[in-house]
């Protein structure tokens, strides 16, 4: 499911008297610790660790992954649940406090490997993923062990931060002490990223905050930036008791440092944190507004009521030093620059703007929670899935806050799947038993990773609610799972299906070119979605001077001599086409096609019905294997008008240059006697050449040379006297990203 855009919010000012302020923790029913933040012009997000893998009795930190969240208002949040787990990404070990920044629509995340053992840097289209790494030069941290630098020094290598200035420029920090001095020392280090796409860099400098005080730096390093003024904030050591975020300010990112002051005292109001354990922050803009997000104990406290939820292990009353929470709150300038030291308060910073209904929301989206519990479905390279499990046998609910209903709406729709007969999702206003303005009774779907859509009626709900609440009752627990959910009325803006690239659709018969699969649409439901890739990097960007040509769909979509292809395909993966059937009957279908293994295949269907059985991609033999496009066929039968072509890809790797079909059972191929993909390019023009790249066995890229082929590419690179001290090399066809391993006579 994807969220509408540009949504018109009625009254998008008003009722804020009635319902202004939130409360603290952002998530009553997981632990969350180390918090990050960032924001653009229509969300602020935050990401966190989590403390969920620790037992009750736990006298360490147990922190494998990472949770987002975002907010358009600062009061409702949307939890995406785990957005990258280490213990699904291999080389990553623990993955503790890490930083976040937006630049452009890009996401980009710093983090600690294994607790403090280097930095790794990944990016993403979306807050929610799919995730990828965002290193470069064949690395896979940016920061100790395989970096691209080492650690400078610094023993822990710890609590990353991301800033990206103004002009683009991106700087990553970090510290945890240096040698014998920690956990106090008065130096962090930050380096300078020149290029953010490739990620290389200089060495580190040690970064300075002059005139410290008695309690100096230990980690939580972060940059921001206010008007014309930069900050370096920072967690204080823990040898003068209860750690605090404090700050120097620069009028240049690399400093010197002067300290200012305190940010945030240790939140331990009530006795809710513990005196000494640790602090970490996070700070960003946001629509005229300042904020810092951290981490307290309240949930572990069960403070000003709060459920007291049990540890990962099932046992209650879990060790607070261990189970943290994330909270929020406003932070503001005096006018010399310097920041007043934050309020930690337990309503949290006011709703900006009202909540509008009308838009298709991850289920965990609300301003507070009780009796309910959340499932993370975490696949690498896949955008992040985390779905509700009300324990709806207890008092069980979900709270909307500030909710603009416009004129009136008119029904309520939910993801939802469900294992019983009577559970049911009741929409109540004021309080969990206050009036109710309806009723939804979910479908037994007999198996909760079973997800259908349930509809019913609404009434008596306009203007701006103060406080809306799902609530969720069942006779036993944990036998639903809610999805998403949005409401329909005076204010619904309607999806706006896929549409036809370039604006026609794909005549029948005819060809199609892969790589111009239908533009996608907007708004709820699976019909607005035109493919489906499994990772959001384009492999054949490259082979385009380094732009997509479908840029932001993270589609491999290759230039070649003939045009573009559609390139890297794994099982899964999908492509849609609206095309047009001129009538009724018979077509046999042709698609050029390659591959370098036996594996690859795909499927054809029609408005999800198969035409098509598997069809296996031949394997094309000697180096060149992705430049060989074969032809392979199929008879299909086709009705007249205007229907959805998906294109499915059933075995991995293999590449696609176009689909075509041609009127009549065994029809002949309109394009026999032609040659396709490379091998037309290369026969019609015996000059043509493509790049190579020879990397060395650690990844580290040697020399670049054009040769006509992969076979002149091997010759060249052994006849080069360079080649002589690596052994064993590995050359890549920049265009094709075909590979060969060379090996040569020391």
């Amino acid at each position: 499911m994807k969220l509408l855009k540009n949504l018109t919010m009625f009254g998008l000012l008003a009722g804020f008297g009635v319902s202004a302020l939130a409360d603290n923790p952002i998530s009553t029913y997981h632990y969350l610790a180390d918090p990050g933040a960032a924001a653009d012009d229509e969300y602020f997000y935050i990401i966190t660790d989590s403390d969920d893998p620790a037992p009750a009795n736990s006298d360490g930190y147990k922190i494998y992954a990472l949770y987002a969240f975002r907010s358009k208002d600062m009061q409702n949040w949307t939890d995406f649940g785990i957005i990258y787990d280490a213990r699904k990404v291999n080389g990553i070990n623990d993955i503790w406090a890490s930083g976040i920044a937006v630049h452009n629509g890009t996401f980009y995340i710093v983090f600690p490997d294994g607790g403090g053992g280097g930095i790794g840097y990944i990016k993403a289209p979306a807050i929610d993923g799919p995730w990828a790494n965002a290193v470069g030069q064949g690395k896979d941290k940016l920061v100790g062990g395989r970096g691209i630098i080492g650690c400078d020094g610094v023993s822990w290598c710890f609590d990353p931060g991301i800033f990206i200035d103004d002009d683009g420029t991106t700087y990553v920090t970090w510290g945890g002490g240096e040698g014998t001095s920690r956990p106090n020392t008065d130096n962090f280090d930050i380096v300078k990223l020149n290029d953010a796409k490739d990620a290389p860099v200089g060495n580190g400098s040690h970064v300075k905050v002059n005139n410290l005080p008695t309690r100096k730096m230990l980690e939580a390093s972060y940059i921001h930036k206010h008007g014309n003024n930069y900050y370096f904030s920072y967690s204080t050591g823990w040898q003068q008791g209860a750690p605090t975020i404090d700050y120097g300010m620069s009028n240049n990112v690399m400093g010197p440092y002067t300290w200012k002051g305190t940010i945030l005292g240790d939140p331990s109001m009530n006795g809710r944190s513990v005196n000494g354990n640790n602090n970490h922050h996070g700070i960003a803009e946001f629509k005229g507004h300042s904020y810092v997000v951290y981490h307290d104990r309240r949930i572990a406290k069960g403070h000003n009521g709060l459920e007291k939820i049990p540890a990962d292990d099932g046992r209650p009353n879990p060790n607070e030093g261990y189970h943290r929470s994330v909270s929020v709150d406003e932070m503001f300038y005096n006018a010399d620059g310097t920041i007043q030291t934050v309020k930690v308060t337990d309503e949290g910073p006011k709703q900006i703007e009202n909540f509008d209904p009308y838009d298709w929301y991850p289920a965990l989206t609300s301003s507070k929670q009780k009796g309910i519990r959340s499932r993370s479905n975490f696949v690498l390279g896949k955008k992040a899935e985390h779905v509700m499990l009300p324990l709806s046998s207890k008092e069980s609910w979900l709270r909307v806050s500030g909710v603009d209903f416009g004129t009136a709406a008119t029904g309520f729709t939910v993801e939802a799947a469900s294992t019983a007969d009577n559970n049911k999702i009741e929409i109540h206003t004021g309080s969990a038993s206050g009036t109710l303005a309806g009723t939804c009774t979910l479908k037994n779907t007999g198996d909760k990773s079973k997800y259908v859509e349930n509809k019913c009626e609404v009434e008596g709900l306009k203007g701006v609610v103060a406080q809306l609440f799902l609530v969720f009752k069942g006779d036993k627990d944990s036998t639903m799972a809610i999805k998403a959910w949005g409401f329909e009325g005076s204010g619904t803006t309607p999806a706006e299906p896929q549409k036809p690239f370039g604006g026609k659709s794909w005549a029948i018969p005819g060809k199609i070119e892969a790589e111009n699969f239908d533009e996608p649409g907007s708004g709820r439901g699976s019909e607005i979605a035109s493919y489906n890739e499994s990772d959001a990097e384009d492999h054949g960007a490259e082979s385009n001077d380094g732009k997509s040509y479908r840029e932001g769909t993270g589609v491999d979509i290759y230039k070649k001599g003939t045009g573009y292809v559609v390139g890297y395909n794994q099982a899964g993966e999908w492509l849609e086409y609206t095309v047009n059937v001129a009538k009724e009957g018979d077509y046999t279908m042709f698609a050029a096609v390659a591959s370098g293994g036996t594996s690859g295949s795909f499927k054809l269907s029609i408005d999800d019905k198969d035409i098509t059985e598997e069809i296996a991609v031949p394997k094309n033999e000697g180096e060149d294997n992705f430049d060989d496009y074969s032809k392979v066929k199929a008879n299909v039968k086709l009705a007249a008008g205007e229907h959805i072509l998906r294109f499915t890809v059933t075995g991995d790797w293999m590449d696609i240059d176009y689909i075509q079909f041609a009127e009549g059972k065994d029809a002949k191929d309109p394009d026999e006697g032609q040659q396709v993909g490379m091998k037309q390019f290369v026969r019609m023009n015996a000059t043509a050449t493509a790049t190579f790249d020879v990397f060395d066995l650690t990844g580290k890229k040697v020399t670049s040379f054009t040769a006509r082929n992969m076979t002149e590419a091997k010759k060249l690179w052994r006849e080069n006297a360079q080649a002589q001290k690596h052994g064993l090399s590995l050359i890549r066809n920049r265009s094709s990203g075909a590979i060969a391993k060379v090996k040569t006579t020391r």
